[in-house]
């Protein structure tokens, strides 16, 4: 049984990926700040009180795990490098404790050099760097920390996110290329947690969409 240290398992998309992996008999460590906000009750999940900004709570959480799934992202009045600060603490458990993997969620707005971005791609970037610089900035840095550490990564990037019933039939491609417009988490989450045991996509980041 692998064991899963997960980081967001209080987001939208992270309980629907907590959900998944404990039907699918894994053990999951998970970082959280508020308890109460955990639905899942199972003997496979271990809940850690803490911060991911704190190097402590992040080693707490990495150690024993056999991969990192990272689905923690910002929320109002989170610090403005929180993505990349958040990375750092859990690189440098992973490397403390010797976990080989790990699978980051990002948005589509984040740049890689296979997109192919069309009109509407661009207008959607261009509008995140001036409503959202902090959180595409966040990101892009984000990136880059993991592309420069020695550990396997995957950067999951996704569209506009619903909440819509699981339809198990999406499309992974690259922005602009074999894309759609929006996913819903439900299946979002089951990308990510089929990345658990599929490598196909180690060092690239692709994009996830119906």
């Amino acid at each position: 049984m692998k064991t899963i240290a997960l980081f967001g398992g209080t987001g939208q998309t992270g309980k629907e990926f907590l959900s998944q992996a404990l039907t699918k008999d894994y053990r999951i460590k998970a970082l959280v700040r508020t308890p109460t906000n955990v639905s899942e009750d199972s003997p496979n999940l271990e809940i850690i009180v803490g911060d991911v900004l704190n190097p402590e709570d992040v080693q707490r959480t990495v150690a024993g795990a056999d991969l990192v799934v990272s689905l923690f992202g910002h929320v109002k009045g989170s610090p403005e490098w929180l993505q990349t600060r958040g990375t750092e603490n859990i690189l440098a458990a992973m490397r403390e404790h010797q976990v080989p993997r790990i699978i980051s969620l990002s948005g589509g707005g984040l740049p890689y050099e296979k997109d192919q971005p069309k009109f509407p791609d661009k207008a959607i970037r261009f509008i995140m760097k001036i409503a959202a610089p902090k959180v595409l900035n966040d990101a892009i840095r984000h990136a880059e920390v993991l592309r420069n550490s020695d550990v396997a990564w995957t950067i999951v990037r996704g569209p506009r996110l619903t909440n819509e019933p699981k339809k198990g039939d999406y499309r992974i491609g690259w922005v602009g290329v074999n894309a759609g417009t929006k996913i819903g988490r439900v299946d979002l989450a089951n990308f990510v947690l089929r990345l658990v045991e599929n490598k196909e996509y180690d060092g690239q980041m692709p994009f996830v969409s119906y």
